[in-house]
């Protein structure tokens, strides 16, 4: 979503569902998975909306939907690209809102090639790199989009330039445009009538212009008659009176093309008008309790606070260079400076100034792609010597989990913190490799330390959730014995650490001095600000300070109450721009908890929603150009001409005393470029992007590929996969082979992974729960009856599923849950695996993960968990060495080998 509206997170608010007419969820099972806002979806209902589900399997969100539609995994963008072609052609879209909000009128330059030119391919693809130079992507009258920071400053004839844009390109640049599309330098040209051919309407027109309702039922599976209901129902509930919701979770992300399905959402959604609108947007799921503040603050290797991106590792770097390669000249990512300035001040305090270059140098670099799975492939060659896990479990919860244990066994030392013994932390002594002979515990060399976590009912803190909402949650017990807090960890750490390095004893028994790269390296460890204060006998970091930090302060050292204060001269301090404001007059707004019942809809005093607590974003677009609501039943923001400012229940997301009519310089930048008609602020032209001309790596409109491994050819285009999905350099799992690709028979069934309501990811924090293990006490899989009676499998009996990677034993549960589907007069059966369990806790079980493979989404790395193939049979899996016999001959009678799957 960061590409086609200006930022990665939710549009709305999950209360708002009420005000939909139509929902649609796809690609999550909301009603178990999200089940405390599924209560909002059931008071539309109530309200009379439409609830329609489409997924793989019956689940309990389709038992209350009004319209539930089976289709086969891994086929999304055929589904949702044949609405878009059926809103098109029926002339379904809301042209005034598309006209005046999205770049469909905007011209495409005359080199560039689409998938249909090119049989499933966009032009500017290398394809020995496989990578896109996105040059022949770009809108007529505009230049190329700066690459990466520096890389256009260098000399490109001093090296090989394409393996080092392919690089960076493969470092997720398009990621970096969580919080922004890329920038668009130059004056593009337009067509107001939307009938040039080259306008992007027209290509979007040409480009969907397959994926009609027999292709879908080819494709999907799903009947022609389902898919035209559906057709009729989004689009007879969108419009100036009325406005449709999506949901979606891991069930679209997961995919080795997941960007490019909510792409397609949010091009349907733009030209049905209901982005920034009551009901309507795109509500990005998010499972666990702070997910999305784990990317807003982030645990991705390639992004700073706020969505900044991470400098590469390029030649003569600068903060300058990189503000010119990574900033837009319109919009809010036109004060970039002032972000990052302020970020660099938190970190570094005094040490950053004007002289320092405000400790830019300071920061890391990018030299490639240092994603999770990657950093196993780094474990296993012997790069990476240490490794920190703190609240994940990748002996069972990550993809390909025996490769994850083999690379975890290659370590010096690990340190896993968490509530309990997990996998993780046990693999050396009772691992799945110690009972097949591959690993022996007296041969392994990693040095492993346990450190029990505290929980959040013994800790202070804040929680990011769906709808960009932090709310404070306040210690209720003190952690018990040696647990301790992961703030407390990484403070007292952080605390020893600078005062060995700052000890001029040690620094001479270590012999540090005598090493330049060693003191240049310790610098920036030694310049952090890190005098948080402490409380109680534990010396616990107080979390409000650190939210205060975040929050930021003028030079004066009070707190900021918006992103616009701050400055890029060094005056003010800020550690995640996009949260200035939480801390607003010193209160904790994070804290706030008024009553429904005594505020607006809006509820803006419970909680703080980032930025600017803006509950539903790019609310401009609630209203027309001139500043009246599009229909007084859906109004939110109108111009009020009187006071001179947008009014209404929710926080302006745009200059509030900005008038309708306004129009900006020639000259203008940053926010002061945006018209008063722009409601897409964070966007380099102000508008929803139905063509993305950067800022996506694997092309500027959705086109459905099959999953890596699949039962089927695509029935669209030649190009059989996503042609730049990523496959990492290095990696020594094997993959299966497609249809019509010899062997492909071998694993005719087709895979995915979910979630339960009553375990949690990876189970540490639930299968060492009794009553929750009770609720469910064993893995299992769920087949149909037709599939059951195919392979023999029994109710409640055993079945092994076996990949090229490995193979698992569950429970068969036969349900009807599970339909199969048709595809291409070819009968299709697939197989429901939840993926919470592994051998440790109450509840204990096989772990799906083992089943799957390495190849990821190129955009943001994630692994492809949602549709695979495997085979199944009857009975328990091999023990010992004649499980590592049974997947290789699998793998044998399959013709596998190290290149099997890798053709572009």
């Amino acid at each position: 979503m960061g590409a086609s509206f200006g930022r990665g997170g939710a549009t709305n608010f999950q209360q708002d569902l009420r005000n939909s007419d139509c929902i649609v969820i796809q690609g999550s099972n909301m009603a178990e998975c999200h089940p405390v806002g599924f209560q909002w979806v059931m008071e539309a209902k109530a309200r009379g909306a439409t609830l329609i589900h489409v997924d793989p399997r019956f689940t309990r969100t389709s038992a209350l939907a009004d319209v539930y539609v089976p289709l086969r995994a891994g086929s999304d963008i055929a589904f949702l690209g044949g609405i878009v072609r059926y809103v098109i052609e029926h002339e379904k879209y809301f042209r005034d809102y598309v006209l005046a909000y999205t770049n469909a009128a905007t011209i495409v330059t005359e080199e560039f090639r689409d998938t249909e030119d090119l049989d499933g391919v966009f032009s500017g693809l290398d394809p020995e790199t496989r990578t896109y130079d996105f040059a022949t992507w770009r809108y007529e009258g505009t230049r190329v989009p700066p690459g990466p920071a520096g890389e256009q400053d260098q000399d490109r004839e001093d090296r090989d330039s394409r393996f080092e844009a392919a690089a960076t390109r493969k470092a997720a640049r398009g990621e970096a445009h969580g919080a922004g599309g890329a920038d668009v330098p130059g004056r593009a040209r337009t067509d107001e009538t939307l009938r040039h051919p080259r306008c992007v309407l027209q290509i979007v027109r040409r480009h969907f212009s397959r994926y009609t309702p027999e292709m879908v039922e080819e494709i999907c599976g799903v009947p022609r008659a389902t898919f035209l209901r559906v057709c009729e129902l989004i689009t007879s509930n969108s419009g100036r009176d009325r406005t449709t919701a999506f949901a979606y979770a891991v069930g679209w992300t997961q995919h080795t093309v997941g960007v490019q399905y909510i792409r397609t959402a949010s091009i349907l959604q733009s030209l049905l008008g209901n982005i920034g609108r009551p009901g309507g947007g795109i509500l990005a799921l998010r499972g666990h309790a702070s997910i999305q503040g784990s990317t807003d603050i982030p645990t991705l290797f390639n992004l700073l606070p706020g969505y900044i991106p991470m400098p590469h590792a390029l030649a003569s770097r600068d903060l300058e260079t990189f503000l010119r390669a990574e900033g837009t000249a319109k919009g809010y990512w036109g004060d970039m400076r002032s972000y990052v300035v302020s970020l660099l001040k938190a970190w570094w305090g005094d040490a950053a100034d004007e002289s320092t270059d405000f400790c830019f140098d300071h920061l890391p670099r990018l030299t490639g792609s240092h994603g999770t799975y990657d950093t196993v492939l780094a474990q296993l060659h012997g790069v990476c010597k240490g490794y920190f896990l703190m609240g994940e479990n990748p002996a069972v919860g990550s993809i390909n989990a025996r490769l994850q244990r083999l690379g975890m066994a290659n370590l010096d030392w690990l340190v896993v913190r968490d509530f309990s013994l997990i996998e993780s932390a046990t693999w050396w002594k009772d691992g799945p490799e110690i009972e097949t002979g591959e690993l022996r515990t007296e041969d392994i060399g990693t040095e492993v330390f346990f450190l029990p976590a505290a929980a959040h009912t013994e800790k202070s803190g804040s929680f990011t959730n769906t709808q960009r909402l932090l709310q404070w949650h306040g210690q209720a017990v003190e952690p018990a014995g040696d647990t301790r807090s992961d703030l407390w960890f990484t403070y007292h750490l952080g605390r020893r650490i600078r005062e060995k390095l700052a000890d001029a004893g040690y620094r001479a028994r270590m012999n540090l001095d005598e090493d330049e790269r060693a003191v240049d390296r310790d610098r920036p460890v030694l310049d952090l600000t890190w005098d948080y204060p402490t409380e109680g006998v534990q010396d616990e970091p107080e979390a409000e300070a650190v939210l205060a930090e975040i929050n930021g302060r003028d030079a004066e050292g009070w707190p900021l109450s918006s992103y616009e204060q701050l400055a890029g001269d060094g005056s003010t301090t800020c550690g995640c721009w996009i949260y200035c404001g939480v801390h607003a007059d010193g209160v904790n707004q994070a804290d706030r908890r008024k009553p429904g019942q005594e505020q607006d809809w809006v509820a803006p005093e419970w909680g703080w929603a980032w930025p600017a607590n803006r509950r539903i974003l790019y609310n401009r677009a609630s209203a027309d150009p001139e500043g009246r609501p599009w229909s007084e039943r859906k109004a939110l923001l109108r111009w009020d001409a009187e006071r001179r400012r947008w009014t209404g229940p929710d926080v302006p997301d745009f200059p509030a005393t900005r008038p309708p009519d306004f129009r900006p310089g020639p000259d203008a930048t940053g926010p002061d470029a945006l018209a008063g008609d722009d409601p897409f602020i964070m966007q380099a032209d102000g508008k929803a992007w139905l063509y993305a001309p950067a800022g996506v790596v694997d092309g500027p409109l959705p086109t459905h590929y099959e999953p890596q491994e699949s039962p089927f050819t695509n029935a669209l285009y030649g190009q059989q996969r996503n042609p730049v999905r990523q496959i990492l350099d290095g990696d020594p799992e094997y993959l299966h082979p497609s249809d019509g690709d010899p062997g492909a028979e071998v694993f005719p069934y087709v895979t995915t992974t979910y979630r339960l309501t009553e375990h949690h990811t990876a189970g540490g924090m639930s299968r060492w729960l009794p009553y929750l293990s009770e609720l469910q006490p064993e893995f299992f899989c769920e087949v149909s009856p037709e599939l059951a009676r195919e392979r023999g499998l029994e109710h409640l009996g055993w079945a092994t599923i076996i990949s090229a990677r490995n193979a698992i034993e569950a429970r068969v549960l036969v349900t009807d849950r599970v339909p199969p589907i048709d595809v291409r007069g070819r009968r299709l059966h697939q197989i429901g695996l939840p993926y919470h369990w592994g051998p440790n806790g109450y509840s204990t079980g096989d772990a799906a993960n083992e089943l799957l493979h390495l190849v990821l989404d190129p955009n943001t790395h994630i692994q492809e968990a949602k549709a695979l193939t495997v085979d199944i049979r009857p009975g328990r899996r091999p023990r010992g060495p004649a499980l590592l016999a049974l997947v290789s001959d699998y793998r044998r009678r399959a013709g596998i080998t190290e290149q099997t799957g890798r053709e572009m």
